[in-house]
């Protein structure tokens, strides 16, 4: 399971929307073993609509969500790099997830104090940045000087260093990481650095009840600053989220109507943060259950199978396959076969998104 770090500075509204994510998530998918693998981690279901669906048509007598793992990270303060607030540490962990929640306040609140007396968010995110971007630096001086030694014999070590300066001359311009165009040759090359602003992201423009269905002058400086870091912007409210969970499910949407949503910014971001993380879903679908299985964008249908088990892969023979919105309009696998819409597909098969899945193997 792929994890996503929530990071930002203290009083943003990081663990406020943390503590969201987790608890909806619970009251989303009471079925599912929801668990708090450490403290401030915690697995969160992915809101998807066409599992009911394919439930309804299979009379599944369970559904059961993909998952995303979350990560609620210390709140990083100014000098992180060099250990300011612990930062060494939590730096740490962000180097141990997958991609990065950046939550940004967007909000103005005389009771909820700014760790640097007023709200500027495009100085916060330069502030998280400049710490990410320092941490990068020293690993990557102090990979390059080991390189060095090596690359005077060794051409695998000249590849690396290659590609290591090309890093290092972005990040001296005071850029991310991520803007660097790489092979895949070049990406594993340097993959064991875990490089910060590498990891892919999503900025989280947390607002006020008042602006969550408008947003506000704020978030549109977020906006143009994700534009230029390749990264996306989910405008979620921690205030309005944490009150939602505490309702019941029929007045969810009268609380969100009144504020002039469809649905809160929460959902939204963990949707958003697994389409970032490159994750697919693909569905099976019977009287016992209907389950949204994660895959990565590109896999064949062998790997697919390997997700629901090893054997699956190992003895693939070919997959019957329909689109959800083939066997929605039919009604029933039954129907859709006589249509002639269930394919036979083999193991050269890109898997695509929203595929019902059956897999034809031998142990």
């Amino acid at each position: 399971m792929l994890r996503a770090g929530i990071v930002g500075l203290p009083n943003v509204g990081k663990s406020t929307l943390f503590n969201a994510v987790v608890a909806n998530a619970k009251a989303q998918a009471a079925n599912f073993p929801f668990c708090t693998i450490e403290p401030n981690t915690g697995i969160v279901a992915v809101p998807d609509d066409r599992l009911g669906v394919l439930a309804n048509i299979s009379s599944s007598a369970e559904t059961v969500p993909a998952r995303v793992e979350f990560v609620d990270i210390a709140g990083l303060v100014k000098g992180a790099s060099k250990g300011e607030g612990l930062g060494n540490q939590f730096l740490a962990n962000i180097r141990e997830v997958d991609a990065i929640v950046h939550v940004v306040r967007c909000f103005d609140n005389d009771d909820i104090i700014h760790v640097a007396g007023s709200v500027d968010p495009a100085r916060d995110i330069e502030v998280i940045n400049l710490e990410l971007a320092l941490s990068d630096l020293a690993q990557l001086e102090k990979r390059m000087d080991r390189t060095r030694k090596q690359a005077k014999t060794s051409k695998d070590a000249q590849a690396e260093m290659a590609v290591l300066e090309k890093l290092l001359l972005v990040l001296n311009e005071g850029k991310s990481a991520r803007l660097v165009d790489l092979s895949q040759d070049e990406e594993a090359l340097v993959k064991s650095l875990g490089l910060l602003t590498r990891k892919p992201v999503i900025f989280a423009a947390n607002v006020s009840d008042d602006d969550l269905a408008t947003g506000n002058a704020w978030v549109e400086q977020v906006r143009a600053i994700a534009t230029t870091e390749n990264a996306q912007v989910v405008v979620v409210s921690a205030q309005v989220e944490s009150e939602l969970v505490e309702l019941p499910p029929e007045e969810q949407s009268d609380f969100l109507e009144a504020l002039g949503v469809s649905e809160g910014g929460l959902k939204t971001l963990i949707r958003a943060t697994y389409d970032l993380l490159g994750l697919r879903t693909y569905f099976t679908t019977g009287p016992k259950e209907t389950r949204a299985w994660t895959i990565r964008a590109g896999m064949v249908a062998p790997q697919a199978a390997g997700v629901i088990h090893t054997d699956f892969e190992r003895g693939f023979i070919r997959a019957e396959t329909v689109s959800y919105g083939d066997l929605v309009a039919t009604g029933s696998m039954p129907a859709a076969k006589e249509k002639g819409l269930v394919r036979s597909e083999g193991k050269e098969y890109v898997v695509q998104e929203g595929d019902v899945m059956l897999f034809r193997f031998n142990v």
